[in-house]
């Protein structure tokens, strides 16, 4: 079993890990730092394809947080990525916002509404029934159909908001085709930021406060898997599951260098 001193490279999930509701966690700011300091290769996820790194980064930075756009993996990067491995150069009708739209321009893709070879879509705020009906004919027509992430739903000030996984499920529900989805919980996203960093998974950390996403994707991905008690799952919801991340901690500052390197937090839950 490996333990966190065998740790050289880190992913950790965004928002739950490092913010809350555009709240720096404590202990955030001092783990980017530590990172940086000692040279140790980091991305931060998120399954979130609206934002461009960019656009991120500077989110990131109004929070108090520095952190730079190339170290932002997004699942809309991650299926830009996997998309050129796919088929290079190839066309696609998009569902989405910015931050998709450039990661498959940057990637090579054209966008087109005439017989695309993929339809893929994405977290939104500006869904249309129009561009749902196009997405549908474009599949029942032989595109293949691809979804950035399967989160059902996403936050907002007023309430919940229906997101990728919805909309995937009624384009699903009127053509009887499942998407591929490439963000989290697919490992694939994790294995597409390994190749960012120039990582592998034998030294490879995964920082996440989702156990049905973080964790499952990170044990998947054979990633060392820290789960944060600041975000979504609790240690009630761990025991509802048939696997285990590797530690428990409050937060991630525990994973301050001044802190002590525990090995069984999770055999304690």
């Amino acid at each position: 079993m490996r333990t966190r001193a065998e740790i050289e490279c880190w992913l950790t999930d965004m928002d739950g890990v490092l913010v809350h509701e555009n709240t720096p966690i404590p202990g955030a700011s001092q783990l980017l730092q530590q990172w940086r300091d000692t040279g140790t290769p980091f991305l931060v996820l998120t399954n979130n394809s609206i934002f461009t790194p960019r656009d991120l980064s500077a989110r990131l930075r109004a929070s108090g947080l520095l952190v730079p756009e190339e170290s932002i993996w997004t699942s809309a990067l991650a299926t830009a990525d996997f998309l050129r491995s796919q088929m290079p150069g190839g066309t696609a009708f998009v569902i989405g916002e910015a931050g998709l739209t450039t990661a498959l321009h940057e990637a090579g893709f054209i966008m087109t509404e005439t017989d695309p070879d993929y339809v893929v879509v994405g977290e939104t705020r500006n869904y249309s029934f129009e561009a749902i009906t196009k997405a549908i004919r474009f599949i029942g027509a032989g595109a293949r159909f691809i979804a950035t992430n399967p989160d059902a739903t996403g936050p907002s000030t007023d309430g919940l908001l229906p997101a990728t996984g919805a909309i995937s499920a009624l384009i699903t529900k009127a053509t009887g085709m499942e998407p591929y989805v490439v963000g989290k919980p697919n490992p694939m996203m994790f294995r597409s930021a390994m190749n960012r960093l120039g990582a592998h998974s034998e030294n490879t950390g995964m920082i996440g406060d989702r156990m049905d996403t973080d964790v499952v994707a990170g044990i998947e991905a054979g990633l060392h898997t820290v789960l944060v008690l600041t975000g979504i799952s609790d240690p009630a919801e761990i025991q509802r599951y048939p696997f285990r991340p590797d530690e428990v901690l409050d937060s991630v500052a525990d994973l301050l260098a001044e802190h002590p390197i525990e090995t069984e937090e999770a055999d304690i839950l």
